[in-house]
């Protein structure tokens, strides 16, 4: 290391206020994506059980779909983050460059197969459902496949902006991305009655919106990660190998929990359409209370890779266990809240009497465990990955999701006839197992000794 990169390791790499900057966009843009899947579900739920059914089930494709993207753009920000650190300008713009064409191409492979596809893919996931839910599902599941090139790029851009240290960006994109949602939504389910096909249009309208927009924002002369020229996009073999290093591990460990968690709603289905629609509301109500916890995890790309980069593991460390601290205390508030008005929250759904109390139950049970448990199991890894140990988080995830999450929830289902909380359970477990792997490599710190750059 030289002398200069000595003497600005030796200084604190991120102050109160650059940590402010960074987190509180990144809370807010977590706040309008959960409150985005919240919409559709609450708007659609005026159309009956069997639409929020075939939303929910959907909406457990697009999350494989979406995560799998999600860990791609991971790739590519841990790799500009480092050389962010590092102060190789150079590189880090070709980084963003082969980051999209990554994106794209994958993203059109990935829309293709559902529009060819549609019903065999529902079939062979969901099996044998209620035609109704099985009719509004291939509407949803067609015009949500035309959204994800667009998912790929909003991706792509919002990963490099916060491998920046600016989360401003995707933040505002996220804003009017919802503003356009629940307008659409408004306008296209309750003003022409088109229901599921309403939401889903309103959907894909505000997810084109938002990818143009922060590609755009990409594009400026002062953003350091722009794309100069258009030549950039031909493939760099080595630039892309580095990406792919850190996000096909990722994509894999996301991919392989995602489905996973579609063998598991496979388990749901077969317990009735009360228990898919309470399900759907107990995931979207969770995801809302997750929110500290993940928005920690996305600031531990930029901030433990910055530190990674620039060759510091000792603030590496100490940034991780600040920032394990925020998601801690704040899902403690959010999931005493939970648990409190947990009955308040499953009457907004308009659910039957059945599927409210099976609601209620599973999310009371989640509030307690998820206070102990979800940041050490889905912050933490996040800083191991920063650190380019995918490898790691991969075999400790996929392990304890198809032994725990899987397996125990089919068990405690149809042998032990636990009904929806059995398969919450479970998940449970899981988070048990994989958070203590984790934080055992963590204290371990031989996450930091990983080549990336």
């Amino acid at each position: 290391m030289t002398d200069t990169a000595q003497v600005r390791s030796s200084q604190p790499m991120f102050d109160r206020k650059s940590l402010q900057r960074l987190i509180f966009p990144m809370f807010l843009e977590q706040l309008l994506s959960v409150t985005m899947g919240m919409a559709d579900t609450l708007m659609v739920s005026g159309v009956g059980e069997a639409a929020v059914s075939s939303v929910s089930l959907v909406d457990s494709i697009n999350i494989l779909i979406i995560q799998i993207l999600a860990a791609l753009a991971t790739g590519g920000a841990v790799i500009g983050s480092q050389y962010i650190g590092r102060r190789d300008g150079e590189n880090a713009r070709r980084s963003a460059a082969q980051l999209y064409l990554v994106l794209a191409v994958s993203t059109v492979v990935m829309m293709i197969l559902p529009l060819l596809f549609c019903r065999p893919i529902l079939r062979l996931v969901f099996g044998r459902i209620d035609a109704d839910v099985m009719n509004y599902a291939q509407t949803y599941f067609i015009i949500s496949a035309l959204s994800y090139p667009f998912i790929g790029a909003y991706n792509a851009g919002a990963a490099l902006f916060r491998a920046q240290g600016n989360s401003r960006i995707s933040m505002l994109a996220s804003l009017v991305m919802n503003i356009i949602n629940i307008a659409g939504n408004a306008l296209l389910i309750y003003g022409f009655g088109l229901g599921v096909l309403g939401a889903a249009l309103a959907t894909l309208i505000g997810r084109i919106f938002a990818a143009c927009w922060v590609f755009w924002q990409q594009q400026q002369f002062e953003n350091p990660l722009r794309i100069e020229q258009w030549q950039d996009m031909r493939p760099d073999r080595s630039m892309i190998l580095r990406i792919l290093g850190i996000g096909v591990p990722s994509g894999l460990e996301n991919g392989m929990f995602q489905i996973g968690k579609l063998c598991v709603s496979s388990l749901t289905s077969t317990l009735g359409t009360s228990a898919i629609a309470a399900n759907a509301v107990a995931n979207s109500i969770s995801s809302l209370v997750n929110i500290p916890g993940s928005t920690m995890s996305l600031a531990m790309i930029p901030v433990v890779g910055q530190c990674l980069g620039a060759g510091d593991k000792k603030q590496a460390r100490r940034y991780a266990w600040l920032l394990m601290g925020f998601a801690c205390a704040g899902l403690a508030v959010a999931n005493a809240a939970l648990f409190v008005g947990a009955p308040l929250l499953c009457r907004i759904y308009n659910l039957t009497p059945e599927a409210s109390a099976m609601c209620e139950q599973v999310l009371r049970w989640f509030a307690v465990f998820n206070v102990f448990f979800w940041a050490m199991s889905f912050t933490l890894p996040n800083a191991l990955r920063s650190g380019g140990d995918t490898k790691y988080t991969m075999t400790v995830s996929i392990f304890s999701m198809w032994l725990f999450r899987v397996i125990l929830s089919y068990f405690f289902v149809l042998q032990l006839n636990m009904g929806l909380l059995g398969v919450w359970m479970g998940m449970f477990i899981d988070w048990i197992c994989r958070g203590a792997f984790f934080m055992v490599r963590f204290v371990r710190g031989k996450w930091m000794d990983h080549k990336v750059i």
